[in-house]
């Protein structure tokens, strides 16, 4: 099943959801924000700025305990509505409510993590499609030039590109046997993000052949997208 493709356009991909593992945290950029991701002990995905209020310690570098992140500087912590909670240098304070890290939207599917601002009102893309993770790729190349070629040509060595269609952030194209299915994550104006799965199960050698594959498109996009704007 999946929603309208308006609702994909409200969304972006920013990691392979097997790269947020359960208790940990990991920092990111979206359209020159930064974000954290993390994912409490019960799995939950949450998308926060990443920075703690206090002194603007990135809270990446931080650590989960349960349904809290704590900041690696002076271990204030916050609960999963992005309210301070606690601070250990007043540990019998009431925190004040003011004191919450600014927040995104986050949701799951096609086997990433999704975020959006909170004033969007699509809600979240669902697609039941089985995705096995491949890897996220990131080059040195703006987004548009980076998907225009993947969709001319894919994967490096991995056959003829064919039956292409890019839904929002999302494209899906058929090379070989395999059928990719691509988030597209811009981190700024000259950076992006490709992550990449294979959908439906696959079996671990052929996930190991792609992984060159995937380094070899980084350097032709390198070059080819470079070479092209001097």
């Amino acid at each position: 099943m999946q929603h309208p493709p308006s609702d994909y356009a409200q969304w972006t991909p920013l990691a392979l959801a097997r790269d947020i593992v359960t208790a940990t945290s990991a920092g990111t950029v979206w359209n020159g924000a930064e974000i954290v991701l993390w994912r409490d002990s019960a799995g939950t995905a949450y998308a926060w700025e990443d920075r703690c209020p206090h002194r603007g310690m990135k809270l990446s570098f931080g650590f989960v305990r349960g349904d809290r992140i704590a900041c690696l500087y002076h271990g204030w912590e916050y609960d999963s509505t992005a309210a301070c909670r606690y601070i250990p240098a007043h540990p019998e304070l009431d925190v004040p409510a003011t004191i919450r890290v600014a927040r995104y939207k986050a949701a799951e599917t096609l086997g990433m993590i999704w975020v959006a601002p909170l004033d969007v009102t699509a809600p979240a893309p669902v697609d039941e499609t089985d995705v096995t993770a491949l890897r996220s790729l990131q080059v040195d190349a703006p987004l548009p030039a980076l998907t225009q070629l993947l969709a001319t040509a894919g994967l490096p060595g991995a056959g003829g590109v064919r039956d292409v269609v890019v839904d929002g952030p999302v494209m899906r194209l058929t090379q070989g046997a395999v059928r990719l299915v691509v988030g597209l994550h811009p981190v700024d104006d000259a950076t992006s993000i490709a992550h990449l799965g294979v959908q439906g199960p696959c079996a671990p050698d052929t996930l190991a052949a792609l992984v060159p594959a995937t380094a070899a498109l980084r350097r032709r996009a390198e070059t080819t997208i470079s070479g092209a704007a001097q």
